[in-house]
């Protein structure tokens, strides 16, 4: 895998996982234990709240009034690939852009961690030291994304068809991370990963 030319603070590691595998509950343990996670969720709301006027442009079906609804987004753009194609060839540039604002400042962090779904999907992998895969069986996943969202199972299929295939991911990632017990066998799983990615950040400090 293309690493990033030279080492330096802050190592940053991508967190990753299909729909539903439960990379939002490992970020929220980062966090919980002191490491920094950028959420790129949340600056894809940013972007799509900038580039507001461009979406309804884009999509007009999917505001109501000067509203973006956002399951309105997604029914579209996940049933029509040259829809998805434009939202993301607006939205991607944005996204970009915030996240290396964030970045910078945190320069100062030993360890940080960038949680992001579509990080192969978009060749994130090469601006980053490592790569944390959070992987669940495929229908334990539709479970907890039918219960916390509502969505019908066809929903998430469309979501899920719009990835690429977990396996082909767990081959491309330096840890995988399996979430298919409770949350005292993930966090146990989890800390033995960061104690290797911790090793491999103090490794590249010192230049190993």
């Amino acid at each position: 895998m293309e690493r990033r030319k030279r080492a330096k603070h802050p190592f940053i590691i991508g967190l990753t996982g299909n729909i539903g595998s439960g990379k939002s509950t490992v970020a929220r343990l980062l966090r919980a234990w002191g490491y920094k996670v950028v959420d790129a969720d949340e600056l894809a709301r940013r972007a799509r709240e900038n580039k507001k006027e461009e979406l309804k442009r884009l999509f007009p079906e999917a505001f109501r009034g000067e509203e973006l609804d956002t399951r309105a987004l997604g029914r579209l753009v996940f049933s029509d690939p040259e829809c998805l194609k434009a939202l993301e060839a607006l939205l991607h540039p944005e996204i970009r852009r915030l996240l290396e604002e964030e970045l910078k400042g945190l320069e100062g962090e030993r360890v940080v961690f960038l949680e992001i779904p579509l990080l192969f999907e978009k060749g994130w992998e090469g601006r980053l030291d490592g790569v944390l895969l959070v992987k669940a069986p495929l229908e334990l996943r539709l479970e907890r994304v039918m219960a916390r969202s509502g969505l019908s199972r066809e929903e998430v299929l469309a979501r899920e068809r719009a990835q690429m295939p977990e396996e082909e991911k767990a081959g491309r990632a330096d840890w995988v991370l399996e979430n298919r017990g409770g949350l005292e066998e993930l966090e146990e799983n989890l800390r033995a990963i960061l104690r290797a990615i911790e090793a491999k950040a103090e490794g590249a400090r010192e230049g190993r």
